[in-house]
């Protein structure tokens, strides 16, 4: 089938590769004629494993191309999926959906020529629910046989490729049984290796994902709840959110405690979902979702607090090291970073901050050019006062804890994500602290 992805950020990028691989002809639409150019030879915008090498497949084998006209787009595929971002608006918690209008707009006056009689617009995008069946009233003035469909992703940065190619599920939400036959066909070599499909309306569809990143932040807001509580009495959390996850009702994963959340999805989701409830009348059922964002924030806070602490209670004169920069481990992404969140407090508390990350330097160096980065861990803890392990690399984990004792002033270090083992780092020397386990002091 041929098949338009409009967008080639993350997602698009991700989708558009995946889809010449499972054997779509595809192509690629932006905006941006630099980003076409880097995706043609293969070079993702973004680090994200094995796309790059998708990417050159797709391309070598003439399955995939890229371009910046909508018109070439038009008359390519009677399939466009739509894959745009929605930040947050910058004057609320609100999604902005500005580019996905502009997406569909610019697509729907080359429909109506395009050769095909029914043609699928398939929104990817995460949308306050009733998006689709908006576009589509809209759609329709302008192109009167064009259906619009919603088929969310649910793609975790650092396993993109393998969520799309190997799903828990493909949700998508249509109006008709033609454009099911038509996604069930697009996504039939997955559909084949056991991917279940569920079929329900745009609403449903777009809840879905709104929903579930809810749940997922409530968990891990839920069990750094705990860790204060276990501040609070010497209780140690991670033995905690083991005994709870036992329980197969509950379930380990998402019980983490730690730095909390961040990236370009959680956070902007769960504001985005309590601010379309509140238009529709129903912001109590989701006013909960606040008391997360907020303990979330919080562990911020409380780590910059503990470091501070540590130190002597003032981080004037101190010198502090950060291990870690992306928001998670595995992709170089920077947004909403907790990581960096904590580095820039500590730095405007007066301290001198060295950041270390194997991925995301150049990224966080431009968004943060009062910090200083480095390119070598011991050079960013070389005389520190403390050292902050805030992104859980697995580079991290490995290191010689006796090793690095031997070029720090002070061996301190905050495990802000639970995942140092501490007794190796104790035999090293080392006062190993974090939050919810007082006892590791």
């Amino acid at each position: 089938m041929r098949l338009t992805v409009i967008g080639t950020g993350y997602v698009g990028a991700v989708h558009a590769a995946c889809m010449a691989d499972i054997g779509h002809e595809v192509l690629g639409v932006d905006t941006d004629a630099e980003r076409i150019a880097a995706l043609t030879s293969g070079r993702p915008p973004f680090c994200e494993p094995g796309l790059s090498e998708m990417l050159m497949k797709g391309v070598d084998t003439g399955r995939l191309r890229f371009t910046t006209s909508l018109t070439e787009a038009a008359r390519f595929g009677d399939t466009h999926f739509i894959c745009v971002g929605t930040p947050q608006h910058p004057d609320s918690g609100a999604a902005d959906v500005s580019h996905v209008d502009a997406a569909v707009d610019g697509l729907a006056p080359y429909l109506h020529d395009s050769g095909y009689a029914r043609v699928l617009v398939v929104g990817k995008s995460t949308v306050p629910v009733g998006t689709a069946d908006r576009l589509a009233a809209r759609l329709h003035a302008a192109a009167p046989g064009a259906e619009v469909a919603w088929n969310p992703e649910f793609l975790r940065e650092g396993c993109a490729v393998q969520d799309t190619l190997r799903p828990e599920r493909i949700v998508a939400g249509m109006h008709s049984e033609q454009a099911e036959a038509r996604l069930r066909k697009i996504y039939a070599p997955l559909l084949d290796a056991g991917t279940p499909f569920i079929g329900t309306d745009p609403a449903t569809a777009e809840l879905v994902k709104l929903a579930s990143n809810s749940f997922l932040a409530t968990k891990i807001s839920f069990i750094n709840a705990m860790a204060e509580i276990c501040d609070a009495t010497g209780a140690d959390v991670l033995t905690l959110a083991e005994a709870m996850g036992r329980d197969s009702r509950i379930g380990p994963r998402f019980l983490a405690p730690g730095l909390g959340f961040g990236g370009s999805c959680l956070p902007k989701d769960i504001r985005a979902f309590t601010a379309r409830a509140e238009e529709l009348g129903r912001g109590d059922s989701v006013a909960f979702l606040r008391h997360v964002d907020e303990i979330n924030a919080r562990q911020r806070s409380r780590t910059v607090d503990l470091a501070q602490q540590l130190v002597g209670g003032s981080f004037a004169d101190r010198s502090v090291a950060v291990l870690g920069a992306a928001f998670k481990p595995g992709c170089d992404d920077i947004r909403d970073s907790p990581a960096l969140a904590v580095a820039d407090a500590v730095r405007r508390r007066g301290a001198q901050v060295r950041v270390h990350d194997p991925e995301a330097v150049d990224n966080a160096r431009a968004a943060y050019p009062a910090l200083q980065f480095v390119l070598d861990v011991a050079k960013a803890c070389e005389q520190a006062d403390v050292v902050l392990h805030l992104t859980e690399w697995p580079q991290y984990r490995e290191l010689d804890a006796a090793a690095l004792a031997a070029v720090v002033r002070t061996p301190v270090i905050v495990d802000a994500r639970n995942t140092l083992d501490p007794a190796a780092w104790r035999s090293a020397g080392w006062t190993l602290r974090a939050l919810g386990r007082p006892r590791l002091g």
